[in-house]
């Protein structure tokens, strides 16, 4: 059985408070981080219809500040899957309401892992790849999922 990227693909928009905030007026990096595990996850989640837990994040860098009042738009989608893993890129942007202004703030790959009944780690569904950006994207995730092992000392393929 395989899925498309389009049948997990998750979006998920919340408006920035200020309990959400630093000293400073932005909103806290770790707010902006468990907003994308959670994205990600549902994405994973849906893609295997199982429980997934997350196993790694890539690199997050944040390029723009992200402040109250605005609301801030995650998109989750598969890139990648592995026999009981899934990548899933994560885009962040925030949203000036009154402008309607848009901005780029972050983005990330989180990996995640479906687990059964027990709790170990089970086969997800293969990624069906219905055009040359999907296929480019998971050849990508593929390369990444490699230098992932290696950086962990294990068996690459």
């Amino acid at each position: 059985m395989s899925k498309t990227v389009a049948d997990s693909t998750t979006r998920i928009s919340q408006i920035m408070n200020p309990e959400h905030a630093n000293l400073l007026g932005n909103v806290h990096g770790g707010v902006i981080l468990k907003l994308c595990d959670e994205c990600g996850g549902i994405t994973a989640a849906r893609h295997a219809r199982r429980v997934a837990v997350t196993v790694a994040v890539d690199s997050m860098a944040f390029h723009e500040p992200v402040r109250v009042g605005q609301l801030l738009r995650l998109r989750g989608r598969i890139t990648y899957v592995g026999r009981t893993s899934m990548e899933v890129e994560v885009i962040v942007q925030a949203e000036d309401l009154l402008t309607g202004g848009i901005s780029h703030t972050n983005s990330a790959y989180y990996i995640f892992v479906a687990l059964d009944e027990r709790g170990k780690p089970t086969e997800v569904p293969r990624l069906e790849l219905t055009n040359e950006a999907e296929r480019r994207r998971f050849e990508e995730g593929e390369e990444r999922q490699r230098q992932r092992l290696k950086r962990a000392g294990k068996k690459v393929k």
